[in-house]
């Protein structure tokens, strides 16, 4: 692999490095927002807490098409000096926040029977969680719209920035759970409009940073063209059919666990918190790949494109040989930090070697994503999921029941594989880092 002078790999580090950071500050002030709620009296105010955050989070998850699109998008209009191009991607990002914000309230009665319907509460719980989540939803216009903010921002390269929204979004959310659930004394209730005070103001300082960065006035004011939302709408059809294959792979490594016993369900989510700790460095090198090689695009020049791409996949599998080697010297010491129940525990040192060869199987899927959503190969990234997903996680889980739960970790292992071999193929195939970037 050629080696690249300081500069690129400076450059890159300028994007990634606040996102680690962003992606690390996040959890921590989370842990903060759990310890508030979870020295109420009771503990059902925690769980209903959990419970709630626990849907609205998934919903928003299926709707990160918003932030990919956007991302690749703003890159290529970046990368052409584009301006007008640039305000049309945020316009159409909004308004496509704006229709889906509008189906979220719809659909919001059916997402909470279904919620009950597939988990196990009290009604006491029901009715405390379900207040949350009615709560929530009143700022989902502001958290997607976020979204679409992050994705200009990154795809601007404006990294800093977007790690800022992020830490001040679970800032404000620290203070006011303060003020509303400590000396207001509004428990669930004060939780969520922490959550909805801080998803609002983050996305009224985003918009006015994104509005500054493209030069947003009056005279200029995009309006939304129907020919680019059809082909927005394709485009985030695709990511959003990616992202249920993906989840559904994901809930599968805790859904069907519960079928061993609840010690192995345990086991499985302290192992997938190494998943977690994966995905804060590979994740900070995805988005340096999406901005940098989307930006390429723009520009027509596939040299910087295979340029960024090798700069990248250098850091990704430097970090990744890092990984496994500090949770093969380490693993026990993070196992024991994350739970101290002896049974957890040892079932879940049984199953870290499959987490030691994790990352080194796994970063190839990281960095390969970015590189999608930089060149916006949506459907490539659909079909890879779906691939991966349908013909690889799901067959290797089913002829391998027998196995147990190391079975369950063989799938994982193999779907992150196929993820990546499947993703490698379809960029050589397609030649999507040749000239044109098609």
């Amino acid at each position: 692999m050629t080696k690249q002078p300081f500069r690129y790999h400076a450059k890159l580090l300028a994007i990634a490095l606040p996102m680690v950071i962003s992606n690390i500050a996040a959890p921590l002030l989370g842990l903060v927002d759990t310890a508030i709620i979870g020295h109420l009296p009771d503990a059902i105010y925690l769980s209903a807490v959990a419970v709630g955050a626990m849907v609205v989070s998934f919903v928003y998850l299926l709707l990160i098409f918003l932030r990919m699109s956007t991302t690749g998008l703003a890159a290529h209009a970046y990368g052409a000096r584009d301006r007008e191009k640039l305000r049309n991607v945020w316009v159409d990002g909004v308004t496509t926040a704006v229709v889906c914000t509008g189906v979220i309230w719809l659909l919001k009665p059916a997402i909470l029977a279904l919620t009950w319907l597939l988990v196990e509460a009290s009604p006491d719980l029901q009715v405390l969680a379900s207040s949350y989540i009615n709560i929530r939803f009143w700022s989902a216009p502001a958290a997607l719209i976020m979204l679409v903010n992050l994705g200009v921002l990154l795809g601007m390269q404006k990294a800093k920035q977007a790690m800022a929204l992020v830490v001040i979004t679970n800032a404000v959310n620290v203070v006011g759970d303060v003020a509303f659930v400590i000396y207001m004394d509004l428990n669930v209730v004060g939780a969520a409009w922490a959550s909805v005070l801080a998803e609002w103001v983050t996305a009224l300082l985003g918009t006015i940073w994104v509005v500054r960065a493209i030069g947003i006035s009056f005279s200029n004011f995009a309006r939304p063209s129907w020919a680019r939302l059809s082909a927005l709408t394709s485009m985030n059809s695709d990511i959003f059919l990616r992202s249920v294959s993906l989840h559904l792979c994901m809930a599968m490594m805790t859904a069907w666990a519960s079928y061993y016993g609840q010690v192995y369900v345990a086991a499985n989510a302290v192992l997938l918190q190494f998943l977690m700790l994966i995905s804060l460095g590979l994740d900070g090198v995805a988005y340096a790949a999406e901005a940098l090689i989307g930006r390429a695009k723009g520009r027509h020049s596939s040299s910087q494109a295979k340029l960024w791409f090798r700069v990248s996949l250098q850091w990704s599998i430097g970090l990744a040989i890092s990984y496994s080697l500090v949770f093969l010297v380490g693993g026990r010491f993070i196992v024991e930090l994350i739970t101290n129940i002896p049974e957890v525990v040892n079932t879940a040192l049984t199953y870290l070697p499959w987490v030691v060869a994790l990352p080194l199987v796994a970063h190839w899927s990281y960095l390969l994503d970015g590189v999608f959503i930089g060149l916006s190969a949506s459907k490539q990234m659909r079909n890879s999921m779906m691939i991966s997903a349908f013909a690889v996680f799901l067959p290797v889980w089913w002829f391998t029941q027998d196995f147990g739960n190391h079975g369950l970790w063989l799938a994982l292992c193999c779907f992150m594989a196929a993820r990546g071999l499947s993703q490698w193929w379809l960029t050589y195939k397609h030649k999507m880092l040749e000239v044109g970037l098609n």
